[in-house]
């Protein structure tokens, strides 16, 4: 497999905000969100094996492993680590954007699945109907994958703007992601949309959902990888 980044921290985001936590971060992804973080991720890194990744993660002692990228599922060996990591007792969350199968993930791995809005690929010449058109519904999510969510599960919206949570207001009735999944994270795109702004909308509506920040980018800042 190949491995941008391994390092020890804690988490920054979801329900497991705060915990100690082994992070491998894996190379490539078959998404270019506008808002990305981490294009570090997309090229690079080293080979790595099962047996060397489950090594370090025991040596850093986090009771916790975060698979996150890039996309971990690009990964050919991504299932087998994620057994390893069970049989040794870890608590594993795998962070995906949402594209790729999941139907082979452990049912014991917590799955943060990303649902990109329309604001992850709106471009100054998209066309008017781009959040409603087919060219986007074949982008941004592989359906098939809400019917692998169960309550041991995430679904995650990173949100651009007023027009993004609109979009994810409705998409979350319409696919009843309250009832899958034990929590949906509304996530406000770094330095773009104004966390203050999305709590006003969520209090206005009593959206069913948790308000999502990136911890790690108010302790380290915005731009500061391997931490």
């Amino acid at each position: 497999m190949r491995v941008t980044e391994l390092f020890l921290s804690v988490q920054g985001e979801g329900v497991d905000a705060g915990r100690l936590c082994t992070f491998m971060r894996f190379t490539a992804c078959n998404v270019r969100c506008g808002y990305c973080d981490t294009p570090y991720s997309f090229q690079g890194g080293e080979d790595r094996t099962i047996d060397e990744l489950v090594a370090e993660a025991e040596a850093h002692g986090a009771p916790m492993v975060c698979l996150t990228g890039g996309e971990p599922m690009l990964q050919r060996d991504i299932v087998p680590l994620m057994e390893r990591l069970l049989e040794r007792g870890f608590h594993v969350a795998l962070e995906t954007n949402g594209v790729i199968p999941l139907a082979k993930v452990p049912r014991a791995i917590v799955k943060v699945m990303d649902v990109k809005t329309p604001g992850a690929f709106r471009r100054p010449d998209s066309p008017p109907d781009f959040a409603s058109s087919e060219a986007f519904r074949r982008m941004h999510l592989h359906y098939p994958n809400l019917e692998t969510l169960t309550p041991n599960d995430q679904v995650k919206f990173v949100l651009c703007d007023r027009e993004d949570y609109e979009w994810a207001r409705a998409f979350m009735a319409d696919h009843r992601l309250a009832d899958r999944v034990a929590h949906v994270l509304l996530s406000p795109s770094h330095g773009q949309l104004d966390p203050r702004d999305l709590v006003a909308w969520m209090k206005e509506d009593r959206v069913p959902a948790r308000l999502n920040l990136q911890a790690h980018k108010y302790i380290w800042g915005a731009d500061v990888s391997g931490v």
